[in-house]
């Protein structure tokens, strides 16, 4: 009965004349009959008739939140799920570890970068405006979004995944299989975006908080990548050694996989906390120049009344405004904080 067995599920995988897998098959092999490439080239033409919007009543749109959306968001999702990548999904765990990479945290790291519910905001209707505002804060979208939640989820699923029949299950029915890549995307986005993402969503924590829930991410993916490493249990059962495939040993296949989640998880983390970084460096800057402004308005207020602060600190400086009070406490005149000292 084994061998008959074998030679369904073999069948079924449809992937029993693929040639051996290499950088040429990557281009050759491209698939562009899925629902998820459908769904890719709707959310472009969506989010670019946006931008023209946009553009075509004279408001400004960041050329780096286009790039960061089209190119690094649907073009990297696209790069694993409409190439040759897609073909060899079912036949190599290998190949199926770096769509998991890329659908979980590289896509939703770019789609988060570029705004899209912002770019919304700005071009829907007024009616459509207040829906959408109201989704974002619902009692749903506050639970899901919260950090810890959303930590949990994005931790937890490649567990459950991995080490259950579900993945099994993925490679037999191409529906499940199809999900389970939207369910990535999903998980993702709801991890990443209130982490580093622009657009207004609730449960938005302070960076430091966003930077030590991201390095508590990174164990968890060097724990899996080891665990697959040294399993001696074959994801997917007997799938992928019944694809008879000469040129794959589906055990070296599942050493690399895991080597794919251990290190690309590391290296996507990392890049994370870079980018995490320097937006809190910006927002710094950005409120040293609103103090700094601020200042500047107080300063000139006092001018326009004619009460200059040693004067003023002579008198009583409770009537002179909080700039007099300042000043009388302070001999030396008073020094605005400069972007670079925060």
């Amino acid at each position: 009965m084994q061998p008959v067995e074998s030679t369904t599920l073999a069948a079924a995988a449809g992937d029993t004349v693929l040639p051996p897998f290499s950088v040429a098959e990557i281009f050759t092999q491209v698939r562009l009959t899925s629902l998820l490439a459908l769904f890719l080239v709707i959310a472009g033409a969506v989010y670019l008739y946006g931008v023209h919007r946009l553009r075509r009543r004279g408001d400004d749109w960041s050329r780096g939140r286009t790039v960061a959306f089209l190119a690094g968001g649907l073009g990297s999702i696209a790069a694993v799920t409409v190439t040759g990548l897609e073909a060899y999904d079912t036949a190599l765990v290998s190949v199926h570890m770096v769509q998991h990479m890329v659908l979980s945290m590289v896509g939703p790291i770019f789609l988060a970068l570029g705004a899209p519910v912002t770019l919304a905001l700005r071009t829907l209707p007024a009616a459509n405006r207040k829906v959408l505002l109201a989704v974002l804060h619902s009692r749903v979208a506050r639970v899901l979004t919260f950090p810890l939640v959303a930590f949990g989820i994005f931790v937890a699923n490649p567990f459950v995944l991995y080490f259950t029949g579900l993945y099994r299950a993925t490679l037999e029915h191409a529906w499940l299989h199809e999900f389970i890549h939207v369910h990535f995307i999903v998980t993702g986005c709801l991890f990443f975006w209130p982490l580093l993402g622009l657009d207004p969503l609730p449960n938005r924590w302070p960076y430091p908080a966003r930077a030590l829930l991201m390095v508590l991410s990174v164990p968890f993916h060097t724990v899996l990548g080891l665990t697959i490493m040294q399993s001696r249990t074959l994801l997917g059962g007997d799938w992928y050694p019944s694809l008879n495939l000469a040129w794959s040993d589906p055990w070296n296949d599942q050493v690399v996989a895991g080597g794919v989640l251990w290190a690309g998880g590391e290296i996507v983390s990392v890049t994370m906390l870079g980018i995490l970084v320097l937006q809190w460096i910006k927002q710094s800057e950005r409120e040293a120049r609103r103090i700094d402004r601020a200042l500047d308005r107080a300063e000139a207020e006092q001018e326009r009344r004619g009460e200059p602060g040693a004067e003023a600190g002579e008198g009583h400086p409770a009537a002179a405004g909080p700039a007099a009070a300042t000043k009388i406490t302070e001999p030396a005149p008073t020094v605005r904080p400069q972007p670079d000292a925060r």
